[in-house]
């Protein structure tokens, strides 16, 4: 197989990777973020003891460096994925890194919603539901999508690091045929690709901002 082949092969795995982790991770960590942004303080529904509980979960697990959470997590991705290595296999723990990641970012944003606009809104009789929906998530689109951005760049990083664990990817073919074969070439080339990802991703990502800003 061809240096071009192999690059190839890899890139599509990095991307794999890196899109299904992540959307499933902004699925699920927009849940705890709405809940974060209703319980605290300042939300519509404020409860330190649900917001305390799950303010430290998040943070516990935002500590974990992928690395030692992939190994961590080696039960539950044999379980999902029936598997512990391999492409698929890695979405598993790019996820569960990933959810409190982007559910704080996604907090984060929410909170920075206008008071004066939801003071408004229920001035106007607006439900909760329609708060979160009209006001929280619409004023904060553009924060969100600068969130995902940061996000995908995030598991851009990870999803290398899970080729050194059998995770597959560029990451894994840097490690392989770069490091243990002590061919340079693949180094360069796998680099050069993770770097035009990630500013093709921040480019696209800044388009998308100010069209929404």
């Amino acid at each position: 197989m061809s240096m071009l082949d192999v690059i190839l092969k890899g890139t599509w795995q990095t991307l794999y990777m890196v899109f299904f982790s992540t959307l499933i991770a902004v699925v699920l960590g927009f849940i705890p973020a709405v809940i974060l942004t209703l319980t605290a303080e300042d939300g519509l529904k404020p409860n330190r003891i649900v917001y305390g509980i799950l303010d430290v979960i998040v943070n516990v697990f935002r500590s974990f460096p992928f690395i030692i959470l992939m190994v961590i997590v080696i039960p539950v991705t044999r379980v999902i994925a029936g598997k512990s290595i391999g492409t698929t296999a890695a979405i598993v723990p790019l996820t569960i890194y990933a959810i409190p990641f982007i559910a704080r970012v996604f907090e984060n944003a929410l909170r920075e919603t206008d008071a004066g606009v939801i003071e408004a809104a229920k001035s106007f009789g607006a439900t909760d539901l329609q708060i979160i929906t009209k006001v929280y998530f619409k004023e904060s689109v553009p924060r969100l999508l600068n969130g995902i951005v940061l996000l995908i760049i995030n598991m851009v990083g990870a999803s290398a690091m899970a080729g050194t664990l059998g995770g597959g990817g560029l990451g894994d073919i840097a490690i392989r045929k770069g490091y243990q074969a002590y061919d340079i070439s693949y180094l360069v080339v796998t680099s050069i690709v993770l770097i035009v990802i990630v500013q093709l991703v921040q480019g696209i990502g800044n388009v998308i901002y100010k069209k929404k800003a």
